[in-house]
């Protein structure tokens, strides 16, 4: 059997052998031995190879030893997989990583749902109270969305609706954690929910678990530019987007906005293969590590789908991580892309996932660089043209809280479903007379809450200022002329250091 190794933003390297063990003491200490291989790297000095050797055995035998004195001596009988568990999180911990973990058998599941792009399941997007409600009503679980073609959207499951039982067991009681093991599993098998809409529509729906593609991709024509917001970098991505992209052809789009806002991350080869679409040739990524037989040069073909002719605008924001910063990084660099938001996240490692049974672990064992060679870590991608969405003073935060913890606007959203704008305009007056909140912010807050129970839009396009300015650029016709003011990363960086130096003398 062989470890599956795979990217947290990144692709399937190289396999690893893996052991069989027969005990779970056994198993841990093949584990730590397999780990302590992996950290001999050939290019230390001889003698200082078999120091750390050495001392890894010295290590290794008294973690094994420790771990026996525990089990027999303990007051009390100690499960040997608690002990495994917390061995590995401490020792994982210990690299001061935030990017590198032990990862027990829930969190190895959902990582694997994500990176393979697919899962058994019934298609629901869904949120739970983490504590007990503050109308006092019981914790159930409610629907956010049922994802298209999927057996939650097909038996009719709406937005809002509440999963009051999961095969007869109410959803009161339990964690999301136990939730989600309840809803995913093999496909073909029933799962019967008792659903509530309203205060008293209550119905029973047997729904058979099918695969559930992750969804990834959004897209819209906004008059003549295609948007295509990336929620996610999965194996499907770079087909999705091919297919949208498409369709804006079909329409005769004469500009393209693409959405990386608060898109986390993913598999490199998706990173790679969303910027080959927009790329003629070229690097897009660079990888360099310890070990130098892991570096490598990631490229785009020739033939980008999206024309040179075409302007795109690239919308990033502090939630833009890891591939997000990738994509962004090589339209950036490469002179093909205006960036327009706030500076990204900082990711710039590379992690790859190994199974252990059915836990894993995740580490970090590179990291990458921009085609300007800029290796972005702790520092973030700054856009071309900042736009921030308006930030809260102390006053405004503590009026902010008092109308949240009022409940009035899901409390008006309930009652009204389906209120019109002017309804909404004068609702939004009444708040501001009383909490004295901006007027803008409480329109946005009362639409979120109106979307949270319905089919969310594709885009906003009234209160959204980070879109709104990337259509302005888009519409306005000097698009070329703000590319020639464009910097690469590395020209950024050079300049900061001129700057950082400058002060210092």
């Amino acid at each position: 059997m062989d470890y599956n190794t795979e990217l947290q933003s990144g692709e399937t390297l190289q396999n690893v052998p893996q052991k069989n063990p027969q005990k779970i003491p056994v198993l841990w200490f093949v584990a730590t031995l397999v780990l302590c291989a992996v950290f001999i790297f050939v290019s230390v000095p001889r003698a200082s190879a078999q120091g750390e050797e050495q001392d890894s055995k010295k290590y290794t035998s008294i973690i094994q030893s420790v771990f026996d004195f525990i089990q027999k001596r303990y007051v009390e009988e100690v499960d040997p997989k608690v002990l495994y568990e917390g061995t590995m999180t401490g020792m994982f911990n210990a690299l001061g990583d935030p990017y590198t973990a032990f990862l027990p058998e829930s969190a190895m599941s959902d990582l694997n749902d994500t990176t393979q792009g697919n899962f058994g399941g019934v298609g629901l997007y869904i949120s739970k109270p983490t504590g007990a409600r503050p109308d006092g009503k019981p914790a159930y679980v409610e629907v956010a969305s049922p994802i298209e073609d999927t057996p939650g959207a097909r038996a009719g499951i709406s937005p809002g609706d509440l999963i009051v039982e999961i095969n007869d067991e109410s959803t009161d009681a339990l964690t999301m954690d136990e939730v989600l093991s309840r809803l995913r599993g093999a496909p073909g098998v029933d799962v019967r929910l008792l659903i509530r809409r309203g205060e008293k529509l209550v119905f029973p729906v047997t729904l058979t678990r099918a695969i559930i593609e992750v969804p990834t991709v959004k897209h819209a024509m906004i008059e003549k530019i295609g948007y295509l917001k990336l929620l996610t970098f999965t194996p499907m991505s770079v087909d999705r987007t091919r297919e949208a992209l498409e369709d804006f052809k079909n329409q005769g789009y004469t500009s393209f906005i693409l959405d990386l806002r608060n898109n986390y991350g993913g598999l490199l080869h998706s990173a790679v293969g969303i910027s080959d679409l927009f790329l003629e040739g070229g690097v897009v990524v660079s990888t360099k590590s310890r070990i130098s037989s892991e570096n490598a040069v990631f490229t785009a073909r020739r033939g980008a789908v999206v024309p040179s002719n075409i302007p795109i605008v690239v919308l990033i924001n502090r939630g833009s991580a890891s591939a997000s910063e990738i994509v962004a990084g090589a339209l950036k660099d490469r002179g093909r892309a205006y960036l327009v938001g706030e500076k990204s996240y900082g990711k710039g490692s590379v992690q790859q996932v190994f199974p252990l049974e059915k836990a894993g672990f995740r580490i970090t064992t590179a990291r990458y660089y921009t085609p300007s060679d800029v290796n972005i870590d702790k520092i973030g991608i700054p856009p071309d043209r900042e736009v921030l969405f308006p930030e809260f003073t102390n006053d405004e935060a503590e009026k902010l809280s008092a109308l949240i913890t009022d409940n009035k606007i899901p409390a008006f959203v309930e009652a009204n479903p389906d209120a019109s704008p002017a309804r909404v305009d004068t609702f939004a007056k009444e708040l501001n007379t009383e909490y004295m909140i901006d007027l803008t912010l409480l329109r946005r807050l009362i639409w979120n809450e109106q979307t949270r129970t319905a089919i969310a839009p594709v885009y906003d396009l009234e209160y959204d200022v980070q879109l709104q300015e990337a259509v302005n650029i888009l519409q306005n016709g000097n698009f070329g002329q703000l590319m020639q003011t464009t910097k690469t990363l590395r020209e950024l960086q050079n300049e900061a250091t001129v700057e950082e130096t400058a002060l210092a003398s």
